[in-house]
């Protein structure tokens, strides 16, 4: 069963005489429970892509559908998770993570069991009480992702989750998602920069092309994995897997000639590498232990 659907979804913007067409006619179907990253220079549409899941964006052409029904506004069968960890300052972490329950007007004593099942979940225990001024980068954004999965969503929406966290911070909480998204699955629509990210979590990897934005390709990921027994290793090793890196350079080769019309965090003069290369630090590559000599 497809949970999310893009049925020829378009979008176009219009700022006085001008359009900017950021989605051009995109068909895609997510499966239930099916991990799904986007990757793509900027302003290829990924973000609206996930804007008009969530139900803040529309399209201009085209239809959304989660669960068989059209999106048409925000719905409680949807949470967003976005880059900046957009927490209550005056809130502890428990008020935060209650805080949508509350809004769904949660009894009190399962508002309080969720939220210490997602405290020990995420490894926030020992921070219930704690403002998040008194938080680390890392720690915010495991409440951010407490508090969308405790609403007990069917789909999450990831928009760059991890892109204002430092290296070693990045890497434990992907290690995090996919702790938590096997112990407590959920249908993710992922959004990333980094194609390493994107081949570690994702079932699939969606690579769009350079705006307007369109599919150029999609590369199962899913079925490598379950051949390889990627669940059984540290992030490290999986990296340094020759199959890991099949994938990585494959997705790398897909956006190079996109990269090289635009302006976008990944661009670093690609022209200059061969195909052999390894993709360059602008991929936010944590594991070089291949290319260390």
């Amino acid at each position: 069963m497809s949970l999310i659907s893009f049925d020829s979804v378009s979008r176009v913007y219009a700022r006085g005489d001008q359009a900017t067409v950021a989605v051009e006619n995109v068909s895609l179907s997510i499966h239930d429970q099916e991990f799904v990253a986007l990757v793509g220079p900027s302003g290829c549409g990924k973000t609206t892509m996930l804007r008009m899941v969530a139900g803040l964006d529309f399209p201009t052409a085209g239809h959304v559908f989660v669960g068989q029904r059209p999106v048409c506004a925000p719905g409680a069968d949807r949470a967003v998770v976005f880059q900046q960890f957009a927490l209550f300052p005056w809130k502890t972490v428990r008020e935060n993570i209650a805080f949508g329950l509350k809004c769904r007007k949660i009894g009190r004593n399962e508002r309080a069991r969720r939220v210490e099942r997602y405290l020990k979940m995420m490894g926030l225990e020992d921070h219930g009480d704690a403002y998040p001024h008194q938080l680390s980068g890392g720690l915010q954004q495991r409440v951010a992702i407490a508090r969308s999965y405790a609403v007990d969503p069917d789909v999450l929406l990831m928009d760059e989750p991890f892109g204002a966290l430092d290296a070693q911070t990045r890497i434990l909480m992907q290690e995090e998602l996919i702790r938590l998204s096997r112990a407590n699955p959920r249908t993710i629509l992922f959004v990333t920069h980094s194609v390493e990210e994107a081949v570690y979590l994702a079932d699939r990897v969606v690579v769009m092309a350079a705006r307007p934005g369109r599919i150029r390709e999609i590369v199962d990921i899913g079925s490598t994995r379950l051949t390889e027994n990627w669940a059984n290793l540290l992030i490290d090793e999986v990296m340094d897997l020759e199959s890991f890196v099949h994938l990585r350079t494959k997705i790398w080769k897909l956006l190079r000639d996109e990269i090289a019309t635009t302006n976008s965090p990944l661009e670093a003069s690609p022209s200059s590498f061969s195909d052999d290369d390894p993709p360059p630090n602008g991929l936010e590559f944590t594991s070089r232990r291949k290319y260390a000599n």
